[in-house]
């Protein structure tokens, strides 16, 4: 299983390769359409998040608020069926499809560490998708009143459940990005994983606002967590809603790494111990070989 820099199509991810490290012959003709230029793909994400924030904010109002639905189980169930909806939604959308639709720290950092991202555009996607959680903040405290800045809305600030000390909170949100860089791996691997991921991270989002909401917060994005927390003037959970995304990307995509290796080793193995058979190579299961005819 290899992930590879090139864009695709049906893959809202993954990002153009640099001019580079084409070869002359895979370069588009003149006549073909230009990749969007990093400006363009970082403001798409300030957008796309901005976006995402003002939906969550105004989500967290009509379904928390007194003067709404009340609050309860069902209602982290409503929020994560409409935020991961919503997820989807921007990732295939057209700004979304240009910037590749991160949308979270937590999976740009995911990406570079698996090789599907430059390097040199990590911190502009960084910077895009935390101004945007703060501007997305902003305006939906504009758009619904004085009701967002008080409590229980309190700008849909995440708050860990009853009894979530601090380092069950960072195990809840590391774990989540490390799966999700597993996810992402398989998906990115295959032309169908591709075409379906979008809605993968969206029912997977889904999830987890629906079981972990009410448990450990069910944030799982540093950029959920910004805006509201700046806004709220409770800056002070930050380091736990920040640092475990962060965290468990870079241990998902080395837990990935790990399972490439070992199954390259593995399949390697199984060749060398069959005299004459045809080579292996990683990612390629045994039965997909095709034996060499006997003369």
């Amino acid at each position: 299983m290899a992930l590879t820099p090139a864009h695709h199509p049906a893959c809202p991810l993954c990002t153009p390769a640099p001019e580079s490290s084409r070869s002359p012959a895979a370069l588009p003709s003149p006549a073909a359409p230009r990749s969007p230029g990093l400006l363009r793909r970082a403001v798409c994400e300030f957008g796309l998040t901005a976006v995402l924030l003002l939906a969550v904010v105004s989500g967290v109002r009509w379904l928390f608020a007194p003067d709404g639905y009340g609050g309860g189980g069902t209602a982290f169930a409503l929020l994560g069926a409409g935020v991961g909806a919503l997820l989807a939604a921007l990732m295939v959308s057209a700004p979304g499809r240009r910037s590749g639709g991160h949308l979270n720290p937590a999976v740009t950092l995911a990406l570079w560490r698996l090789g599907a991202f430059p390097g040199r555009d990590v911190v502009p996607y960084l910077v895009a998708q935390l101004s945007g959680s703060v501007v997305g903040t902003w305006l939906a405290g504009l758009v619904w009143g004085p009701v967002v800045s008080r409590s229980p809305v309190s700008h849909a600030v995440v708050r860990p459940g009853p009894g979530w000390g601090d380092g069950a909170v960072v195990a809840a949100e590391a774990g989540v990005p490390a799966g999700s860089a597993l996810l992402l791996a398989g998906l990115l691997a295959r032309p169908v994983g591709r075409r379906v991921l979008p809605y993968a991270v969206g029912v997977v989002t889904a999830l987890v606002i629906a079981v972990l909401g009410p448990l450990s917060g069910g944030s799982a994005n540093p950029a959920r967590q910004l805006g509201p927390a700046l806004l709220s003037g409770e800056p002070g959970l930050l380091w736990l809603y920040g640092g475990g995304p962060v965290l468990g990307a870079v241990v998902g995509a080395g837990l990935v790494a790990v399972v490439r290796g070992r199954l390259g080793a593995r399949l390697a193995a199984v060749a060398y111990r069959r005299p004459g058979g045809p080579p292996v190579r990683p990612g390629r299961s045994e039965r997909s070989r095709v034996r060499p005819r006997r003369l």
